[in-house]
């Protein structure tokens, strides 16, 4: 399944592929994916009896949390879909923070995931796990393509067409243009934390190791997990128009996401995990922040729609 190029022209839609990645950029990209998912594989041996510290795992927690809430309040339920509306300063902290989960800069992540909901598990999404059949095989490679394989395409989404919001934001703008600092404070914050707390050097190797390396590495699986699983297995008890699903395994270490059918029943809901029982951190803390004045608009799922989503899927 590949998006087709829409021509150029002063009237319609703008084209949903921009251009190629440039080389520099897909061997950062090589970098961002491989270098971390090396560190998880050494990580077993190399904490076997040493190595790994509770100051190492108080780290990687925060740093855990502060990232992956990044990813989920900041670049999803926020900058994607609007699921509420911040304060100035709040929208430039949550930028920030979903930066430190080096999965892309916010206008890039944002551009990808909106032509996702836009051609969701059909020609066009750029991560459908259904895009090359439904044989064994095909299948195979298609958990492989929506897991971690669309990412060294080097196809971008048009920004222009499905960020525009952000394009046209200084502020924003500039926290994207940033991205390699975000990056490296998120590697290197943990390790001088380490450091310091320890008061060794070697506290400092194992914390950028464990709530550097290690953290960005889960997290990043944990995301892609969303994309891969939650598009091929689980319930489905509201209705969609693609085969998202929810997947109760992930919901703690992806912060709710993985409450990932009624998302897409209802993508711009700020709570995805709506049944009794689903645990939806993001949601709390969208809640904690409406609560300190610091979000507003906040769109909270209400009985009447979410029985409305329900009762169509079962006609």
């Amino acid at each position: 399944m590949t998006a087709t190029l829409e021509p150029l022209s002063t009237k319609g839609p703008k084209p949903v592929i921009s251009g190629k990645r440039s080389l520099s950029v897909q061997v950062t990209v090589y970098l961002g994916v491989l270098l971390p998912l090396a560190a998880l594989i050494i990580a077993v041996p190399f904490a076997w009896g040493w190595g790994l510290s509770w100051t190492d795992v108080a780290l990687f927690v925060v740093f855990y949390a502060i990232s992956g809430l990044g990813i989920t309040v900041s670049y999803h339920r926020y900058f994607t879909h609007g699921s509420f509306k911040a304060k100035p300063w709040l929208r430039v902290v949550l930028a920030i923070a979903g930066s430190t989960a080096v999965q892309g800069p916010v206008i890039t992540w944002v551009a990808d995931h909106r032509r996702h909901h836009a051609f969701s598990d059909r020609d066009g999404d750029p991560h459908s796990p259904w895009a090359f059949g439904t044989s064994p095989l095909a299948i195979a490679k298609g958990f492989w393509h929506a897991h971690m394989g669309w990412l060294f395409e080097r196809d971008k989404s048009n920004a222009d067409r499905f960020a525009p919001d952000l394009v046209k934001d200084p502020a924003i703008r500039k926290v994207d243009e940033l991205f390699w600092l975000w990056t490296l404070l998120s590697l290197v914050v943990p390790a001088l934390l380490g450091g310091l707390i320890t008061w060794s050097l070697w506290g400092a190797v194992t914390a950028f190791f464990w709530a550097g390396l290690v953290r960005v590495c889960v997290l990043h699986h944990v995301t892609w997990s969303v994309n891969s699983i939650c598009h091929m297995i689980g319930e489905r008890p509201f209705a969609a128009r693609d085969r998202s699903a929810n997947f109760w395994p992930l919901a703690i270490l992806s912060f709710g996401e993985s409450w990932h059918n009624l998302h897409h029943a209802d993508p711009t809901s700020a709570r995805h995990g709506v049944k009794r029982g689903q645990i939806d951190i993001s949601a709390r803390v969208i809640w904690l922040f409406e609560k300190l004045g610091w979000v507003y608009n906040v769109r909270w799922p209400t009985p009447a729609r979410l029985a409305k989503l329900a009762v169509e899927e079962a006609r």
